[in-house]
């Protein structure tokens, strides 16, 4: 049996239901969102009415575009979205192909919607639980077998548009061929990573992530240690998010915190650490006091004022709930893991160490580990899914059996029986056959041990996943320097990956980049920008502008200007295609390079802009004739086109520094087009981006023609000035804002130019580079510069 989703309804429209209904919504399909009629009316509404009856779905339709982070890649995703409610539209679900219920996390509750569902059933359609935990036996124990057939549970985490992590869990009776769909669905339409968890209390993101909570809980009270100690302790330096324990805590809201606990106590009966899961004392007074983390302004931090009218953040004293001044946190064992790039080495220094922060990280560490190890096959069948489920659910860097890698697994098992821990027997069976670690490589791929068959395994990935990593191994380089590397993608593709500090950009990358093209159109019949890191690019370096402004050395900075318009104007004019690559920050230079390509291939989220106003500067590789060309299309040279709308919306693109928050938004900011692609899981962008590579190829690829611009001259600049002019009256810009600006409408405008006379790309390009030369003379744009390379914060002045 094959099944198809071509529409899928969401039944409730709260946080999660919206979410999720916006995120299928986001990747192009019609979704049908349904809630249930409100139960009172407010005086003078009509209950007759599709607006009341209604009420819950349009609020929270309503409310999607408003919600920061945006739950949405584009308000037009909107578009796509149709609203009902269970009594007067339940009979549509006909009309879906997979049916999602999100309702309250009440078994009777989903009982008793489940029953509804299935009077307007159809053979093939698929419906599936967002549970949290519970078991699908208590949700549709009572359904028929054919209903049951077809059901799963599909556990979104919040917020659904950037949390990767979708955990699938069959029933007994579930099709195989059900799990298939909704895993690739969700792999590839979704762009999510998929997991499989056994249908047990809490599944295995939350029930390993709030054990390891409550034992840090449990451990910190022992170590004396405060709530901003811990904080520190298992954020980055553990490989672990910024927002640690206590501000994940406050941001996920203390009170679903503790149902996810209670959750566990009750029904972990048989659980050797069942205790644990048991709810301390002073978070059952902070839920009596309203002290829920963000949604009530003050949980385990509260946000407030200095006497000086200065913004401050307090902590909690957990002994006597009362709210203090933080304190500042320094141990050796921090300092050391701050100056370690890698994950796996960082979190080894740490646990290595010998201070206090360093034994209280190792101890709930270890017990979480050793935890973990017991809860195979429990929760899961294999360490795989349990090491995704923690990095895509929890945002952990390493996943437990990644960091117990990390530390050492033999070394790690000495320790846990040395502070009385009891890992699974299993751990020390892989040691026995001579294995030494949990994950290894065997070729160009990653292994895993396996439990079960007590066996390795390949670690099982979608045929779309391209890592860089398995070119390392292949030992695929072509060429590279201290900051770049050409590589062989195979099928006669080559890449570039950046691999400096943050992916930027600094002449040894625009070195290879003009060595790249050269190889690929004598050896390859496409080339590839990209890298599979958290970045892009954050843009050019601009210590080396800063320290030539400083100097005087004009002819170094004008030489750099010419090298890198000059590698943007190579890539685009290549005899073989070329695709470039953004994800996540895409800013200034890495902004430049995209656009510089044949075609993009981006990465959903993927945050673009040309930013170089925020630092006293224009954009200097191209980007202002770039965007010009992108916006103004095949009309550039065209005598009849109206160009200022145009011309406006790139001069505000820029001087504003926009920044595009998705992909979808990029194309309405003219960072690239409707036919370029992108991809929303990121493991395959790259190989997304060769498929695309290969098919401009075979279809017989031409490098473009030169643009020329009929650009409006002084009539153009004069709008850009007053503009301005408002702007600085109404105190929107500063003089040195408007100097920017003013620099910036020349260059757009085309200079002196007469609008009757086309201009050519290079000419632009030699306005960009005078205007950008000028700056770099201004001690305001030498300070911002400054500013910004010590703060990574723009400086307004």
């Amino acid at each position: 049996m094959s099944f198809s989703i071509r529409k899928v309804a969401v039944l409730g429209a709260g946080v999660m239901g919206s979410g999720i209904a916006g995120h299928i919504a986001n990747a192009g399909y019609p979704v049908l969102m349904l809630d249930i009629v409100p139960p009172k009316a407010a005086e003078g509404e009509d209950t007759s009415s599709k607006a009341f009856r209604n009420k819950f779905p349009l609020g929270a339709l309503a409310k999607l575009p408003k919600a920061k982070p945006s739950p949405l890649y584009h308000p037009k995703a909107l578009g796509l979205i149709e609203v009902g409610n269970f009594e007067d539209d339940m009979h549509r679900i006909a009309e879906c192909d997979w049916v999602i219920e999100v309702v309250v996390e009440n078994p009777e509750i989903k009982r008793k919607l489940f029953a509804q569902v299935e009077n307007h059933w159809k053979p093939g359609m698929i419906v599936s639980s967002n549970t949290s935990g519970l078991a699908i036996e208590s949700m549709v124990g009572d359904r028929s077998e054919a209903f049951r057939q077809h059901f799963l549970v599909t556990h979104f985490f919040n917020p659904v548009r950037y949390m990767k992590l979708l955990e699938l869990v069959a029933g007994k009776d579930t099709l195989p061929e059900v799990m298939q769909t909704i895993h690739q669905f969700g792999e590839e339409i979704l762009g999510k990573g998929i997991v499989y968890a056994k249908d047990t209390v809490n599944f295995i993101a939350n029930r390993i992530g709030i054990y390891g909570i409550m034992k840090t809980m449990e451990e910190m009270q022992a170590a004396e240690m405060s709530v901003e100690e811990v904080d520190k302790i298992f954020g980055p330096a553990m490989g672990r998010p910024k927002s640690a324990v206590f501000r994940t805590a406050d941001l996920v809201g203390l009170d679903t915190l503790v149902h996810v606990m209670k959750n566990c106590y009750d029904n972990l009966t048989t659980d050797e650490e069942r205790e644990i899961f048991k709810t301390p004392a002073y978070l059952e007074k902070m839920l009596e006091q309203n002290l829920l983390g963000s949604k009530t302004g003050a949980g385990f931090y509260k946000r407030t004022k200095t006497a000086e009218g200065k913004k401050a953040i307090l902590s909690l004293d957990l002994g006597t709930l009362e709210y203090k001044e933080q304190q500042k946190v320094r141990y050796d064992s921090l300092g050391k893991a701050r100056k370690i790039d890698d994950v796996g080495q960082r979190i080894a220094a740490v646990l290595g160490s010998e201070d206090k922060a360093a034994k209280f990280a190792e101890k709930v560490t270890l017990a979480t580990l050793a935890y973990t190890s017991r809860r195979i096959p429990e929760i899961a069948d294999d360490i795989v899914n349990i090491d995704r489920g923690m990095r895509w659910g929890f945002g952990w860097d390493m996943g437990p059996f990644e960091a117990w890698d990390a530390f050492g697994v033999r070394k790690g098992l000495e320790r846990m029986k040395a502070l009385g821990m009891e890992p699974a027997p299993w751990v020390e069976e892989m040691l026995a056959t001579g294995r030494e670690s949990f994950y290894a490589v065997e070729g160009t791929r990653d292994t895993y041990w396996d439990v079960a068959s007590k066996t390795a395994k390949q670690v099982p990935e979608n045929r779309r996943t391209f890592r860089v990593d398995y070119l390392k191994r292949g030992e695929r380089k072509v060429d590279g320097n201290r900051s770049a590397t050409m590589w062989d993608m195979g099928d006669g593709i080559a890449l570039v990956q950046f691999h400096t500090k943050m992916n930027s950009i600094d002449t040894e990358v625009i070195k290879l980049v003009h060595k790249a093209v050269d190889i690929a159109e004598k050896d390859f019949r496409g080339l590839v920008i990209g890298n599979d890191g958290q970045n892009f690019s954050v843009g050019a370096n601009i210590m080396m502008i800063l320290m030539g402004a400083r100097a005087g050395q004009w002819d170094m900075i004008r030489d750099s200007l010419v090298m890198f318009q000059g590698s943007s104007q190579r890539l685009h004019y290549s005899k073989v295609p070329v695709v470039t690559c953004p994800a996540g920050l895409t800013l200034g230079g890495g902004c430049e390079m995209t656009m510089a390509g044949n075609a993009v291939q981006a990465a959903a989220e993927t945050y673009i802009g040309l930013v170089e106003v925020g630092v006293g500067l224009i954009p200097g590789a191209g980007g202002n004739m770039m965007l010009l060309r992108n916006v103004y299309g095949p009309f550039a040279e065209d005598p009849g086109f109206d160009s200022l709308p145009f011309l406006t919306k790139v001069f505000m693109q820029i001087g504003m520094a926009k920044v595009a928050t998705s992909a979808e938004e990029a194309r309405d900011a003219g960072f690239f087009g409707i036919h370029d692609g992108i991809s929303l899981n990121r493991d395959f962008q790259l190989n997304d981006a060769k498929m695309r590579c290969i098919g401009m190829a075979e279809a017989g690829f031409t490098p473009p023609r030169p643009t020329k611009f009929r650009l409006m001259g002084n009539s153009g600049r004069a709008t850009i000035q007053m503009m301005l002019w408002d702007m600085e009256i109404n105190k929107h810009v500063s003089a040195h804002d408007k100097l920017i600006g003013t620099k910036l409408g020349y260059v757009l405008t085309g200079g002196d130019c007469s609008p009757n006379i086309p201009v050519t790309e290079e000419y632009l390009l030699e306005l960009e580079r005078e205007a950008f030369l000028s700056l770099c003379g201004e001690e305001k744009t030498q300070a911002r510069l400054a500013h910004m390379l010590e703060t990574g914060k723009p400086l307004r002045n």
